[in-house]
């Protein structure tokens, strides 16, 4: 495959956010043939199983987002030790209704960042859960729980040199996960 798009879910609304930030960051990191995308999440309905006949047009357009890529990003923060409620929401509906799971099969990573020394473990975590049972082949190592403080970003938005490293590392291994898993 000569191009690979990639679906980026940031599970945090807030116009500031590290996790939008490093989003931004890390798809610069990705080399050429990878175009990565936001989709955004921040319009869906409360994901109410009555609707699942008749779908709002946002969920129709996240639904069709997914299915058009070849891979997945997930970049979250961590709320109350665990993943913000509007990004379980866009799971719950892009996985539903049953037999109609649209993130099945897809290749991702999993990172976040976070003020707290420990960045975004338990989040992790549970979308690592989550995204097992909806049949998403997640890249396992390197884990990147990474820690928001001066130096995370340049001037301009990039990987600040203290990071770059690992950062880079850890693209390479999803950029191999992807080209594996989306066949």
């Amino acid at each position: 495959m000569s191009q690979y798009q990639i679906a980026v879910v940031v599970g945090s609304l807030r116009k500031d956010s590290f996790n939008h930030k490093m989003a931004n960051a890390l798809a610069r990191l990705a080399p050429t043939g990878f175009v990565f995308k936001q989709v955004q999440i921040g319009d869906l309905p409360l994901y109410n199983q009555d609707d699942d006949g008749n779908p709002s047009a946002e969920v129709k357009r996240l639904k069709a987002e997914i299915s058009a890529a070849q891979g997945l990003l997930f970049v979250t923060p961590e709320y109350n030790r665990s993943i913000p409620g509007v990004l379980k929401n866009a799971i719950d509906h892009a996985s539903r209704p049953y037999g109609q799971n649209t993130w099945a099969g897809k290749p991702a990573g999993v990172l976040g960042v976070s003020v707290g020394a420990v960045g975004t473990a338990l989040a992790q975590q549970h979308l690592r859960n989550i995204l097992a049972y909806l049949d998403v082949p997640t890249l396992g190592q390197p884990e990147a729980f990474i820690h928001a403080k001066d130096g995370l970003f340049d001037a301009d938005g990039n990987i600040g040199e203290g990071s770059k490293k690992f950062l880079q590392g850890w693209m390479d291994l999803y950029v191999a996960w992807v080209k594996k898993h989306a066949g």
